[in-house]
């Protein structure tokens, strides 16, 4: 196999090895790390003896995946104040046509579900994400792990049912949330308070993640009035200079607030029965610095 020819294999699969990557670790820079670790690897490779690339290639980033996640793990323990994965833009377009695939990849990808893998351990993580995003076969994965595949099918049902009790029981129609997310934003920059408060489920939560490095609640706040007075407060503050945008963050549209051309917050609601049930705030420069410039 030509040097060209196998950087553009390679290519070819990249979407999917970023994929992988990023619901492993759920930051951009760590999966592209992870990443471009696996095209060295793949580079110095005798690629003549490799039979199935694809496999071999997802094998390589998951085990890079998994070590890199047991480090990182460290560190979360020590993060200040709740923590959030890193947004990343998912306008799959065409590459992915079926509203099936298109519905399980953008779950897969969710804030809310990017939060509960953190708590499984780096080998469910991996299972999960390749079994449940990409629905890869057991016995693949038993491959890429170097596991039975009576092993890999007792960490899939862990990991599923983990998830399952878990994840937050939302709607995930992205017209409703735009709508709502609109409405909001209509709601708390021109409209009372109590416009704001109805669109609020009574026990909603807001989740902010600054690191520590922007203004931000370090604890969860929880009901409907505290959340809405908060978020009011917080609208009335946005400087004139700032602009905000509607982008299709983690599978759902989010609201970006950029300041300066650069992206200072960026605001996520899920929703279930017509109200916003959850609230995510990212403050956290360094989670925003990969977001287009406005």
């Amino acid at each position: 196999m030509t040097v060209d020819a196998a950087t553009e294999l390679f290519e070819e699969h990249r979407p999917v090895l970023t994929g992988v990557a990023y619901r492993m670790l759920g930051r951009v820079a760590d999966a592209e790390d992870v990443v471009q670790e696996a095209w060295l690897r793949w580079s110095a490779a005798t690629r003549e003896d490799v039979r199935e690339p694809r496999a071999f290639l997802v094998r390589i980033t998951t085990r890079l995946a998994i070590d890199r996640l047991r480090h990182l793990k460290s560190r979360r323990e020590s993060y200040t104040g709740p923590w959030l994965p890193e947004p990343m833009v998912t306008e799959f377009g065409s590459a992915v046509p079926d509203t099936a695939e298109r519905a399980v990849l953008a779950d897969s990808v969710s804030l809310a579900v990017l939060v509960v893998l953190e708590s499984l351990s780096p080998l469910e993580r991996a299972v999960f994400v390749l079994r449940e995003a990409f629905g890869f076969p057991y016995a693949e994965i038993a491959d890429a792990l170097d596991r039975t595949e009576d092993a890999v099918r007792q960490l899939a049902g862990r990991a599923r049912r983990h998830v399952e009790e878990r994840k937050p029981r939302y709607d995930v129609d992205p017209a409703e949330r735009r709508d709502l997310t609109e409405r909001f934003l209509a709601a708390a920059s021109g409209g009372g308070i109590e416009q704001l408060l109805a669109l609020l489920a009574p026990d909603v939560r807001l989740v902010s993640d600054s690191g520590g490095k922007a203004k931000a609640p370090r604890r969860i706040i929880e009901t409907a009035d505290k959340v809405g007075r908060f978020l009011f407060a917080v609208a009335g503050d946005l400087g004139p200079d700032g602009e905000i945008r509607i982008m299709e963050l983690n599978g759902g549209p989010a609201a970006v607030y950029f300041v300066g051309g650069k992206a200072d917050t960026v605001f996520q609601i899920e929703v279930g029965q017509g109200v916003i049930q959850c609230a995510y705030i990212i403050r956290n420069p360094d989670k925003l610095s990969g977001l287009p410039v406005a």
